[in-house]
């Protein structure tokens, strides 16, 4: 019986499965709290709420971070040393290749090797600055602006897909509402027919089979108000959980939703202002910074450099040992400044292959990009195919109602004459049941359908706006 008006929300039930499922299941205590919200309430406290948002909010800080981080290279170095140690003076004659393992040694070459040992210092300041990259810093920085920038668009993309989430669910449980209500009034309008069914049959002026005949369709519609029940409750759990609420009772309001449509559909906007299409973008620019970063990278790199340092030893300069606390401070100092320059001569292999890697993947992402503007035209096509399609039911539901309405009450009054039989109440029934679900289920539909087209769009804004007794708050 319910199989057709299922189809309205069962799009909208995956997509709250997904986001639901993903989440674990919070254990639900003896005395649940009930929050009230109508939608642009849920999605407001969803986009505050949800774990998702926030997570994508922090990575967009520290890609700020990034920023700051990357322009802290243009500041100077400034490294201060101080050591003091004790060792043996047996110093050598000869070449030895950098390492790091060998401490070299100063002084001249003793005669004698010897097992003793004297204090030796060091203390100094190394300033060092390179008053010119070729670009390379600006390039650094551009690119985790980039990823700034990605961060952010990411971010608007999580918003609007929770948002859109949100939006399903609610309209999901408010269908479900809707079903369980014609429900009711079903097993309602079969009770009191089945009642009088029954007299009829006691005065042996129906047939014994009439009445379990009622009897069977009062078990069904009670069966199907079960059945209704059942998913109302599932679609407020999905809802709760959603808004971060898994364990308290969430109840909505109608807001017009049911009763009305909206006259008007949101102004058309170019897919390209989608989040999603943002995203890609942003990925796309962030490809091309580290080719940037990679045609900054083979220039010499100039460093401007000053030292102040101070040596102190235990020994004089012909290799006596002076003892004592002689060496523990320095004693010799000297200062120096110079201009150093460097040329990575053979890392050309390295950056055309470096290069060559991050322009495929460039041109890799430009053709995500094209993908993703497709997909997105074509969902905001089937959106608004969608909508159109369920403003023309919403406008034929109402005269089903009535039609279905008038239907039971003439063949009621057929059957207490005598001129219909059970059969014909019990169709006749089925169809006004179907038609309360219909009627009520189409305008969800349209409403629902323009949030789709919406999100499409890549923003929510201007559904809400049209929302009967909305809040000044936007997304």
């Amino acid at each position: 019986m319910f199989a057709k008006h299922r189809s309205y929300w069962k799009a909208a039930t995956s997509v709250v499965l997904l986001l639901a499922l993903g989440r674990p299941v919070l254990g639900q205590s003896g005395q649940q709290k009930t929050r009230v919200f109508t939608l642009e309430e849920a999605v407001n406290f969803a986009l505050k709420n949800y774990p998702a948002v926030r997570a994508s909010l922090e990575r967009v800080r520290a890609a700020e971070a990034g920023v700051g981080l990357a322009r802290t290279n243009y500041l100077p170095r400034a490294d201060v040393l101080w050591q003091a140690n004790r060792a043996t003076d047996n110093n050598i004659t000869g070449l030895l290749l950098p390492q790091s393992i060998i401490a070299p040694i100063s002084g001249p070459v003793p005669i004698a090797t010897s097992n003793q040992s004297a204090w030796g210092s060091a203390a100094g300041l190394l300033f060092s600055w390179e008053p010119l990259d070729f670009g390379y810093r600006g390039a650094r920085v551009d690119a985790a602006r980039a990823a700034q920038n990605r961060a952010a668009a990411e971010a608007s993309l999580t918003r609007l897909d929770v948002g859109i989430a949100t939006i399903n669910a609610y309209m999901t449980l408010l269908a479900a509402e809707q079903t369980v209500r014609a429900a009711e009034s079903d097993v309602q309008r079969r009770e009191e027919f089945a009642k009088s069914v029954h007299v009829l049959v006691d005065n042996q002026l129906r047939p014994g089979a009439d009445a379990s005949r009622a009897d069977a369709d009062l078990a069904r519609a009670r069966v199907s108000l079960a059945r209704a029940q059942q998913q109302d409750a599932i679609s407020r759990t999905f809802l709760a959980d959603i808004l971060g609420i898994a364990d308290s009772r969430v109840e909505i309001q109608e807001s017009g939703l049911v009763g009305g449509m909206p006259g008007s559909s949101p102004e058309a906007a170019p897919v390209s202002a989608n989040p999603a299409a943002k995203a890609q973008q942003a990925r796309v620019e962030e490809s091309l910074s580290q080719v940037h970063i990679l045609d900054r990278s083979y220039y010499p790199k100039l460093y401007f450099q000053s030292s102040v340092y101070g040596r102190g030893s235990g020994l004089d300069p012909t290799g006596k040992f002076l003892g004592g606390t002689e060496g523990l401070a320095p004693d010799r100092s000297n200062w120096a400044a110079g201009l150093t320059v460097t040329f990575p001569v053979f890392d050309i292999f390295s950056i055309r292959s470096k290069k060559a890697v991050e322009a495929a993947n460039e041109r890799a992402e430009k053709a995500r990009y094209d993908q993703t503007v497709q997909d997105l035209t074509g969902q905001l096509g089937k959106a608004q195919a969608s909508l159109e399609g369920a403003r023309k039911v919403a406008e034929n539901t109402p005269v089903e109602l009535e039609a279905a309405h008038s239907t039971e009450t003439q063949v009621r009054a057929r059957y207490q004459a005598g001129l219909a039989t059970l059969v014909d109440v019990s169709d006749a029934e089925s169809l006004l049941v179907q038609a309360e679900i219909d009627d009520a289920l189409a305008r969800l539909a349209v409403w629902q359908n323009l949030a789709s087209v919406a999100a499409a769009q890549g923003d929510l804004a201007p559904f809400l706006q049209l929302l009967p007794g909305k809040t000044k708050e936007g997304l």
